[in-house]
């Protein structure tokens, strides 16, 4: 198994009330495998996320990636896990403004002081994969909701990562832009066995992935494996 979710606790105070945000979540994922997580607002799902990712620190549990507990690193040792193993995909795409979409997706690894040569082929095959060979040089302001998106896959990929975690990727998008984001991820997971952990609050966006999860006032209501969708993908480079 890929991650492994032990028992993951996360409490709060806010003023003079303490607020159980997970109350001891457990479960596995394989790699190569999409999982969704959904639930109402306040049910834990996006402090889950950010738990997995390293953002924020359980108040009790184990999490184990690849077999690394990542709750036992130090503050450097777990930006460094991050940056290598871990990719992110948020709802308002958090490119940075002034870098063209070629420069945003190899930002990782030139942090990683990679060489030049090596990042720019890899960054350029992964924009021409995911259909925007035409818009490398463009800035964010000059790109759709979609192209954003799209350019925030690749870079959440370029450092092939174990996992990928993605926060409410759809939720700044139309619905016919989100679906074409989603069966990207969709094909990512068939054609590179990518690993996708995605928090979504809508059932539709849910359904792309092979697994559900529910949770409830901080608890794992249902865990499911969802019906494959018997659909083509394609990208539609004009969203």
């Amino acid at each position: 198994m890929l991650l492994e979710i032990i028992d993951v606790k996360k409490s709060f105070t806010r003023g003079a009330q303490s607020i159980e945000a997970l109350r001891g979540i457990s479960f596995n994922v394989d790699k190569g495998q999409f999982t969704s997580i959904m639930g109402p607002s306040g049910s834990g799902k996006s402090t889950l996320l950010h738990i997995i990712g390293g953002l924020d620190r359980p108040t009790s549990g184990i999490i184990r990636i690849n077999g690394q507990s990542i709750a036992k690193f130090n503050d450097r040792e777990l930006s460094e896990f991050r940056r290598r193993r871990l990719g992110f995909i948020f709802q308002f795409f958090n490119l940075l403004p002034t870098l063209s979409a070629l420069e945003n997706v190899a930002l990782p690894l030139l942090l990683d002081g990679k060489p030049i040569k090596e990042i720019s082929a890899r960054a350029r095959d992964l924009l021409n994969m995911i259909g925007m060979k035409n818009r490398m040089d463009h800035r964010p302001d000059q790109l759709s909701g979609g192209e954003m998106q799209r350019v925030a896959i690749a870079r959440a990929l370029i450092t092939e990562p174990l996992l990928i975690l993605a926060d409410e990727p759809t939720g700044n998008l139309d619905s016919t832009t989100g679906e074409t984001v989603l069966e990207l991820l969709s094909k990512m997971v068939r054609e590179r066995g990518q690993t996708i952990l995605m928090v979504t609050h809508d059932s539709k966006a849910a359904s792309f992935g092979n697994r559900l999860i529910k949770l409830q006032d901080g608890m794992l209501e249902s865990d499911g494996i969802l019906q494959e969708r018997a659909r083509p993908v394609t990208v539609n480079t004009n969203a």
